[in-house]
């Protein structure tokens, strides 16, 4: 029997002993936990999050009232689903638990997929798309076009998220001449619905904003209820101005959405649209996707079919599995990738777009057509107006010779009469104005005569 001091130095020994697992080993060794014991099971939930990958794979989450669990479902075990996952849907799902190890969750491998019904919020979002679809809030003939080059734009949005700086980066960066305005408002809870109905009100009832932006970041199908009840569809509906919706991620819709003017993906995106965007890229980029998946496709089927003529079927487990973690890593840099892209794309087709404008309205050609143009009226104006000039001036020049006529003295004096004037040369009307021995000068019609008074006669 050890004495008490060995017993206490066996004690600290044990103490001092720890096992010191290493990130990826202890994700190991909790895949292994999982591959032993939670291997096709059952669990039943909502979805949401739904995000479907250009690979043909699924990522979304399986939710009750209290928690939720991350799942996958790989495009090989989606062939075989008969629907198509997306939020709302209530389902079983039978799967295999796995570890993610790139991030640390672990998360549910779907095989098989049932539907269980449509979720209350997703039943309830259906149910009023078809009473206001019924009612022509959709209808594509009463959307407005939207202002080429909005000068004042109204924003309504909380001014806490992350949407509205996000806007307000890149307006400044591609229009810094923008008039903004921001009608602050909640954008999730209580509250949150009239705030929104009286932005809405606010810039329908002032003739100021070009067009609206409804915003607000991502979020799950609850997060984003605001925008689905029937309140902000009718005043949006009832808005004077276009209005652009532009809530949570590209995958997430609204009744917003379809009542708006225009839809954007997410309130970057909307920051795009309102100063019109084109894309240019995406053939090039979908050619390229193409190719990958080709080549990805041709290397999993050669390694697939070398493992199986080998018959080393563990080898062959291992390898799907690490094949599949890729392709979903895959997955993420795609997304990644397709969102950088899409953004460099939109930045030069509007700087294109302003070369074009400016280029277009300095052009030579058109300058020089309009002087031409504008020389050739001012030349027709001068001949008319030289022409009525002259035409005038003639009319008046025979008018002023007939009444020159008719008040010349000469007329006067071919009748007989004479003009007698004094040495001055001033015209004499009355004998008094002379006196006897005054030279006169008396003009005649034809000729003067000279003459000296002898006699004056008053009568």
């Amino acid at each position: 029997m050890p004495q008490p001091s060995d017993t206490g130095q066996l004690a600290l020994s044990f103490s001092l002993e720890r096992r010191v697992y290493g990130v990826s080993e202890l994700n190991a060794t909790v895949q292994a936990l999982f591959a032993d014991t939670f291997r096709a099971i059952w669990v039943e939930g909502e979805i949401s999050n739904c995000r479907p990958a250009t690979s043909g794979h699924y990522y979304f989450s399986l939710k009750d009232t209290q928690s939720q669990l991350k799942c996958v479902l790989f495009r090989g075990a989606a062939r075989f689903v008969k629907f198509r996952p997306q939020d709302g849907l209530r389902v079983l799902a039978r799967g295999n638990l796995d570890v993610y190890e790139a991030r640390g969750e672990y998360q549910l491998v779907v095989e098989l997929l049932e539907p269980q019904g449509a979720g209350a919020l997703q039943l309830a979002f259906e149910q009023l798309k078809k009473k206001l679809a019924a009612e022509g809030l959709f209808a594509p003939e009463r959307k407005r076009p939207l202002p080429t080059l909005p000068r004042r734009l109204g924003i309504i949005t909380s001014t806490s998220g992350a949407a509205i700086r996000d806007i307000l980066q890149i307006l400044d960066r591609r229009f810094p001449g923008i008039h903004i305005r921001i009608y602050p408002a909640l954008v999730q809870g209580e509250g949150a619905i009239d705030q929104i109905c009286a932005g809405l009100d606010f810039f329908s009832r002032q003739p100021w904003a070009d067009v609206v932006i409804l915003a607000r970041g991502g979020g799950s199908l609850e997060d984003l209820w605001t925008f689905n009840e029937e309140a902000v569809a009718r005043a949006i509906a009832a808005s004077k101005v276009p209005v652009i919706s532009a809530i949570g991620h590209e995958t997430d819709f609204t009744i917003a959405d379809f009542v708006a003017d225009l839809r954007a993906p997410t309130p970057s995106a909307a920051a795009e649209l309102v100063i019109c965007t084109r894309d240019s890229l995406l053939e090039q980029l979908a050619a390229y996707e193409g190719k990958m998946l080709q080549a990805l496709r041709y290397r999993i089927a050669m390694g697939a079919r070398a493992l199986h003529e080998r018959g080393i079927e563990r080898a062959a487990t291992l390898i799907h599995r690490a094949i599949a973690r890729r392709a979903q890593r895959l997955d993420e840099l795609d997304f990644a990738l397709r969102r950088g892209i899409q953004l460099l794309l939109e930045t030069h087709s509007e700087r294109l777009a302003d070369a074009s404008r400016r280029l277009q309205a300095n052009d030579l050609r058109l300058r020089l057509a309009r002087g031409h143009h504008s020389r050739e009226a001012l030349e027709q104006r001068f001949l008319r107006a030289m022409s009525d000039r002259l035409w005038q001036s003639r009319r008046r020049f025979e008018s002023l010779d007939v009444r020159l006529r008719q008040l010349s003295p000469l007329a006067v004096l071919a009748r007989g009469y004479a003009i007698v004037q004094n040495a001055q040369g001033q015209a004499l009307r009355s004998s008094s104005e002379t006196g006897p021995g005054e030279d006169l000068t008396v003009r005649l019609s034809r000729g003067k005569l000279s003459a000296t008074v002898v006699q004056t006669y008053d009568e």
